[in-house]
């Protein structure tokens, strides 16, 4: 569970005990006199050889003269070189230093720092989602948990002479802590609580938010003709779902954005089944989905000026009597008919029928679909960069630039017809994988026979949606890769 932050924006504030996080520049180390009116920290710093450097901090426990219990220096770094990110990694820095404190006051304005009103609130969204933990299911904690867990929130006033500002942008960094949170908590939990159906409740939620929602069954889904997505999810117990959510925040004329997930609950290859070896992790395996739907909440939590919509196909891919087997020839919406060489391959045959379902009926702007879609591009990118892959090279540069603000970064891997040739069928229009070789690759030129021309990009998020290394704004198994990434793409492309 998060600990929760009760966040202001004040230009000034009268110490009360507590902790102070006095972030410093390199350069003069000190703080305002009413944090440390005996002058204590110039000489606590020189003993503990803090000097201000990005991230570095300094400790100063029961300090003298100091109305504050605790004092935490906070270095920044350089302040000419200061990024939207350097913000957001100083408050998740600072999240973790806040422990147990009843209150807490951050002083924001360091010596020879300009603090813009965006930047306090990217510092206060980094503070949100670097207290992000998921322990749901822990019923043993140790003390200091337990004492966290007992609170409702903890008060943090941020000192800043930009405080209206910030005041104000935070409002829409809520917004996006909000979703990616939400993004995480799915991603984390396990497949037993969040099946197809559990999944699509959750979208149905986003109706509070004014959203709206539909939700088919099987049965609608097969009047659809959606045999690929269906294939995957007959030998599961637990029926598929396909959840479509439009946020109509835009012009009633404008053509919508669309985004499209993976909603894989469980993965386990099916008949072409997985090694037994970390096949826990493939509960992750609906990453895309996670994403999308907390973009979705991310857009309507902000009142975004936007048309959006989100799909999710949601199925559990598992090898019981009725499973698709091997050599499986299906007829996806598109009427193209598809032979199933690896079950394993699934997450393509969920995704080609949602994305043709998407074009035929919204006539979007655009398509984006987020995916766990293969290892190979884990091989490929690792864990720092999802890829992508576009018919489209404006949306792709747009991707790309929002993934550098974001730091949720994209790296762009080719499409091409040689790639093409390697999914062709002896006795369908396509096979579901081209081969060991440019694994990420042919899966996305499967998927690119289902968009017709309308520009798309998917991105291959396996090595960032779940398993990702931590930072100082995540310290959980879930990212939310992709929410930060997309809202930044609409917000500075797409809103009227």
């Amino acid at each position: 569970m998060s600990q929760k932050f009760d966040v202001t924006f004040v230009k000034a504030l009268k110490p009360a005990g507590g902790t102070a996080i006095v972030l410093q520049a390199p350069g003069v180390i000190g703080a305002p006199s009413e944090v440390d009116p005996a002058g204590v920290l110039p000489r606590a710093a020189e003993v503990g050889r803090f000097k201000g450097k990005a991230l570095k901090s300094l400790d100063v426990v029961a300090p003298h003269g100091s109305p504050f219990d605790r004092i935490v220096l906070l270095g920044l770094g350089d302040p000419e070189k200061l990024t939207a990110n350097d913000w957001l990694k100083a408050g998740g820095s600072a999240s973790g230093k806040i422990g147990n404190a009843d209150s807490v006051a951050v002083y924001l304005d360091a010596e020879g720092v300009d603090v813009a009103g965006q930047a306090a609130a990217d510092f206060a969204l980094g503070l949100l989602l670097g207290a992000y933990r998921f322990d749901t299911y822990k019923t043993k904690k140790d003390d200091d948990e337990q004492k966290s867990n007992g609170k409702k929130s903890i008060k943090v006033s941020i000192v800043t002479a930009a405080a209206s500002a910030a005041k104000k942008a935070f409002e829409d960094s809520e917004a996006v802590a909000g979703g990616v949170l939400l993004a995480r908590d799915l991603v984390n939990e396990p497949a037993n609580v969040l099946g197809p159906v559990e999944f699509a409740e959750k979208a149905k939620a986003l109706e509070k938010l004014g959203v709206d929602v539909e939700i088919l069954t099987e049965r609608e889904m097969k009047k659809l003709g959606m045999e690929a997505l269906l294939g995957v999810a007959q030998g599961s117990a637990r029926p598929p779902r396909l959840a479509i959510m439009q946020w109509k925040g835009g012009k009633p004329k404008d053509k919508p954005v669309a985004f499209v997930g993976k909603g894989v609950v469980f993965d386990t290859g099916g008949i072409s089944i997985k090694p037994a070896a970390g096949m826990e992790d493939m509960k992750g395996d609906m990453g895309g989905a996670a994403a999308v739907i907390g973009l979705m909440h991310t857009l309507a939590a902000r009142k975004a000026k936007v048309n959006a919509v989100g799909i999710l196909g949601l199925v559990e891919n598992m090898p019981d009597g009725n499973a698709q087997r091997p050599g499986d020839i299906v007829t996806s919406m598109s009427g193209q008919t598809i032979e199933v060489i690896n079950t394993d391959a699934e997450g393509r045959l969920v995704l080609c029928d949602a994305l043709w379902y998407c074009n035929d009926r919204f006539k979007p702007q655009f398509m984006i679909d987020l995916a766990t879609l293969t290892g190979a591009v884990m091989v490929a990118l690792g864990s720092h960069h999802a890829g992508l892959f576009s018919n489209d090279d404006t949306l792709a540069a747009r991707l790309t630039a929002a993934g550098i603000a974001t730091n949720e970064r994209v790296w762009r891997l080719p499409l091409g017809k040689e790639y093409d040739k390697m999914i062709d069928s002896k006795f369908a229009d396509m096979k579901n994988t081209g081969g060991r070789y440019a694994g990420s690759i042919t899966a996305a030129q499967f998927l690119h026979r289902f968009v017709k021309d309308t520009p798309w990009a998917h991105l291959d998020i396996a090595g960032t949606a779940m398993g990702s290394p931590t930072d100082e704004i995540n310290q959980s198994w879930g990212s939310g890769f992709g929410v930060r990434l997309l809202d930044e793409l609409v917000r500075t492309q797409y809103e009227s």
